[in-house]
Order: structure tokens, then sequence, then C-alpha cells
């Protein structure tokens, strides 16, 4: 497993980067970035499939993504909450890949783990930060390492962004990440139980809701993200 890596994907699910981060995973994967895949959870309490089912199709999709490696900090799905035990799990991943920018969920959304997961991550991109936080991998002390910038993903509720991506190049290939979650979405054929994404009509909503972010930047498909801090920019001529 390659260890550091320009953008670090951290949510609470798997599918959740899928749904709302693969097109700007996509996106810089194009631009020469390395990025990583890390889940609180391995989506245990989901509706239908198996954690391990998940976990095929998560593997599946890392390798549509172009991802370098994916794997889960086995935070119990549901229950999860901002402790110190979650907290130095989440430190530790972030000080292991020392990545410029952390993707991370919705600060409010349908789903609780999904603040709940942007409000941990968050914090533990600080306390990364911090020297005398210690941590440790694989039997050796880790070095104090800061994200330059956390953004949270917009998911099954309207946020307002801060900031959209441009992924109209990568939309049939974002789809093509989704549909690796097979047990997730819909299905005629499957007897489980229905899920609110599992409905016939939830893929349609998000590509609606790309076209939402994208028709905010003048472009067909969007992904937004929202800051809780400004974000710099060396030359105001590269704003869109």
């Amino acid at each position: 497993m390659s260890d550091r890596v320009d953008i670090l994907c951290i949510t609470a699910h798997p599918d959740d980067a899928e749904i709302s981060m693969a097109g700007t995973v996509l996106h810089h994967v194009a631009l020469g970035r390395t990025v990583g895949m890390v889940e609180l959870t391995a989506g245990e309490l989901g509706t239908r499939g198996t954690p391990e089912i998940r976990r095929q199709e998560a593997e599946a999709s890392r390798k549509v993504l172009g991802a370098v490696f994916r794997y889960q900090l086995g935070q119990p799905d549901g229950f999860f909450r901002k402790d110190e035990s979650s907290l130095r799990a989440v430190i530790a991943a972030v000080r292991r890949h020392r990545p410029q920018v952390v993707l991370t969920n919705a600060v409010r959304d349908r789903h609780p783990d999904h603040g709940r997961a942007a409000d941990l991550v968050a914090e533990a991109c600080f306390l990364s930060g911090l020297r005398r936080v210690e941590t440790e991998t694989d039997g050796h002390a880790q070095q104090a390492w800061r994200p330059m910038q956390v953004l949270h993903a917009i998911q099954d509720r309207y946020i307002d962004p801060d900031i959209v991506i441009d992924i109209t190049p990568f939309w049939e290939q974002k789809l093509e990440a989704l549909r690796c979650f097979r047990s997730q979405f819909h299905d005629p054929r499957s007897t489980e139980p229905e899920s609110p994404i599992a409905r016939a009509d939830f893929l349609p909503f998000l590509e609606g809701r790309a076209r939402e972010m994208g028709r905010l930047i003048m472009v067909t498909f969007g992904e937004g993200f929202t800051s809780a801090r400004p974000m710099s920019i060396r030359d105001l001529t590269e704003l869109g």
C-alpha cells in the first residue's frame, strides 16, 4: 500500500464517496494526483447486502476510480461517536497518508452518521497537527500532520456549496463506480427491503443534483463541497 496521497477521502460508509465525490476523485486522478479512500465503518447496518459484499463492491469501485488504496477503520456503523478512540483512529490515518486535502461527509444530512462523521473527521484533522497528540503505526511514532483543507460533500440534503468541481468529463465513470454497488441500488429482482437509495428514482435524483451543481458554474455536471474556513487562492484569474 502506498502511504502518502494528495487527497484522502474519509467517509462514514462504503458508497458515500461514490455518491457524493466520485467525479471529483476521477477529475484529480486524471490530473495526476493520488487519492486514497478510508471508511469509518463497513456499513454493516445497511438495509441491503452484507459487509463482505460491500467490501467487494468497494474494491471494484476503487479500481474504477483509480484510488491507490481503500480500507475501513472498524468503527461501529450507526454507533460511532466523536470520542478519543475514534478520533485517534482517524488521526492515525491522516498522519499515515499525509494528504493535502481531506474530503469527507456532509456537515448535516438525512443519515445521522454523515453529520457525525463530518464533525469527527474535521476535528481529527485539526488534532492531527498537534505534536503532543501521540499516535503510532506498526510500532513507530507518527509525526504531526494537518491537511491544508477539509472539504465536506453535499449528499442527500441540499446545502449551498462553497466550491463546485466540474465533473462533466467523468460523469459516465462516476456512474460506473456507482453501479459497482449493485447490492445497494435499485434492482427490480431484489427481494430485500427497499431503502431510500434503492428506490428507482435515486440515480435520477443524483443526476439532477449533479446538474444543479453544474449549472451554478455553467457546466453540465458538478459536485459541490463546503468548507469550514475560507480557502486561499494565489491568482484571481484562476477563478472560474
